[in-house]
Formats: structure tokens, sequence, C-alpha cells
């Protein structure tokens, strides 16, 4: 019987009393389970980038399914690379790779398949229409991963944000907020100089659901006496090599930011901030003392348990990220890297 099968059937009860869900559907949020030893995820994104990477997607998708210490899978968005064609075919495409995961798949989306679909080389569409195809595809059973054994999550699908969710697993309370670069899409659409109003409206009402899901996410971690919080994204609000940020580039992150910082400070424990966007592995503690990131976005004090991993990405990435949690790490989570399959 496949790993997360083993974990299911001795959840199912539990489960459906805990979160409302059927008998037989397995939860990610279960209490009982919250404590869990020798849990693993993946985590990957900006993937696949091009025709190479398409091709072979399943093969990585197979490498990550024949781990047996993985329990999850989280992608962070940006499912294409920026200059190729968002259609409905393709989405297809990538939703029928995401249903041969064989555990849990939780994806939050990034700018490349709806925020940037306005440039002529996506296909000159309203990014607003792709962002609900991508929440058709995606998100057609709101409160559910993906995978080939979906598990029951906390979703803000009544808000109008299915992909907004969060759950417990091992002691760790995670969530995936929907934050993309492109300035979080007020990037202005071509042939505009600054944003349409549709576009500031969506803007607007996302980071609004989004700081809801992450004070919501640590309320739900106090209460659980979680050892730590994680928070999955695709933008990186934090670009190392934005050696000057510009606040046409990162100011919209700002609300967000706030309430990480805000958040993360009131926290007994460890947090992880999880993103893609800016394609290389980096680790760091982005509002440590010193860091630039302070003034920028006006956070008072440092926050020196926030920690923030960017996963490697685009068409140079040749691993994965395989992340454990170990309870008896006081950082409660430990990570390495591994190579793609030759």
């Amino acid at each position: 019987m496949r790993k997360w099968q083993n974990v299911a059937l001795g959840m199912m009860a539990a489960s459906a009393l805990a979160v409302g869900v059927s008998p037989g559907t397995a939860s990610a949020e279960n209490p009982q389970d919250s404590h869990e030893r020798d849990f693993s995820f993946a985590v990957i994104g900006d993937i696949p980038y091009g025709a190479a990477q398409i091709a072979d997607f399943p093969n990585v998708i197979d490498q990550i399914n024949a781990d047996r210490d993985v329990r999850m899978v989280d992608h962070l968005g940006d499912i294409k690379d920026g200059s190729s064609l968002c259609t409905d075919d393709y989405f297809a495409l990538i939703r029928s790779d995401f249903d041969r995961f064989a555990d849990p798949l939780v994806y939050t989306p990034g700018d490349n398949e709806w925020t940037d679909c306005h440039r002529p080389s996506n296909g000159s569409y309203n990014p607003l229409e792709r962002l609900t195809a991508v929440r058709g595809t995606f998100f057609s059973q709101p409160g559910r991963t993906l995978g080939r054994h979906p598990v029951a999550v906390r979703s803000q699908a009544a808000q109008g944000y299915p992909e907004n969710v969060r759950y417990t697993r091992a002691g760790v309370t995670f969530a995936a907020v929907h934050i993309v670069g492109s300035d979080n899409s007020l990037a202005p659409w071509t042939g505009n100089t600054a944003p349409t109003v549709e576009q500031r409206a969506e803007v607007q009402g996302r980071t609004a659901a989004d700081v809801r899901l992450i004070r919501d996410t640590f309320a739900q971690a106090h209460t659980e006496k979680a050892k730590a919080v994680v928070l999955l994204t695709q933008a990186d609000m934090f670009d190392p090599g934005a050696t000057e940020p510009d606040p046409a580039g990162f100011g919209a992150f700002t609300p967000i930011v706030d309430v990480i910082a805000e958040q993360a400070a009131a926290f007994h424990g460890p947090v992880y901030l999880f993103n893609g966007d800016s394609h290389v592995y980096n680790s760091d503690q982005p509002l440590a003392a010193g860091s630039r990131w302070l003034s920028f976005y006006g956070v008072s004090a440092p926050v020196p348990n926030l920690r923030r991993i960017t996963v490697d990405g685009s068409t140079g990435v040749n691993d994965w990220l395989k992340v454990t949690v170990d309870h008896h790490d006081p950082q409660v989570l430990r990570w390495t890297r591994v190579p793609f399959a030759t």
C-alpha cells in the first residue's frame, strides 16, 4: 500500500469529525496526526520552463513519488516560463501532470500563469480572465488538495480564494498564500502606464484575503501549540538581487510583510517562508537586524525567528527541495536539495 494511504486509513474517522468531511476523505489538518514523526514534504517551483522541462516533468514527479519519506508536495507557482502562451490546453496538461503525484499536492499560483499573460508572447490575454481559468482548472474541488490521494484543507473558497489554504502536519502549521511577482500583480499591463481599476481591485481584495489567511494561520498555530509555522508563496518579497529595492516593484507587498512580521514576532517558535520567483536557491533571514528590508517595508523591529528559503527554478533548475520535520531540532525543519535523476 502506498505510504500516504497507510497514514490516511488511520486518519479517516477523526478527519471526518475534525473538518466535516465525509468518511474516506483524509485530512491534512487532523489534530490527532499533528505530531506525526518522520514527516517530510517536497517543495518545487518555477517548473516546468520550456519544452525540455515540460517533457521531463513526469519523470521529476515520479522521482518525488519514489521517495518514501515524502508525505506531501508543495508547488510554489510558475508552471510555465514568462514568454509562452497561457492556453487552456497548457493548463490542462499541467493539471494532468499534477494528478500524477501520489502524495497530496498543494499548489499556489505564480505570476507566469495569469498575471503576466497580458504580454503578446503569452497571448495578450486579460490576466483576470486567466486567473479565473487557473482557479477553474486547479481548484475545481475547493478544500481539497491535488494529487492522486487528495486530502482536506481549510480554504478561503467562501471568500472567492480557493487557492488560499492552511493545514497542520506533524506539529507544524502550513499556509499556501497567493502572493505573486510583478509587484503582486500591480505591474502595468501591456499598453498601460499604470494599473487598471479592475487590476487594483483584484490586488486589493486578494491582499486582504492573504492578510486574513496569515492571521488565521498563526491563530491556528497558537491554538494547536504548533512547533513552527510555514508560509508558502510564489513571490520573492525579499529578492537578494534587488540591492536598491524599488517601490514600483515591491511596494504592493508591504501589507503582507507587515502582518508576517507582526505575527512572527509574537510566535514562540521558528517561522519559515518558502518562495520561488527569483529562481536561485537561497536561505536567509530577511528581517534580521541590519537588513535593508526593515526600513524598506517600515518594519519597526527585527524579526530574527523568520527564515526564508527560495527554491531553485527556471531553465537552470536541477533539483527539488526535501524538507523534514525534526522535533529534536529546535529549528524544527531541516532540508536538503535533491538532484534530479539522470
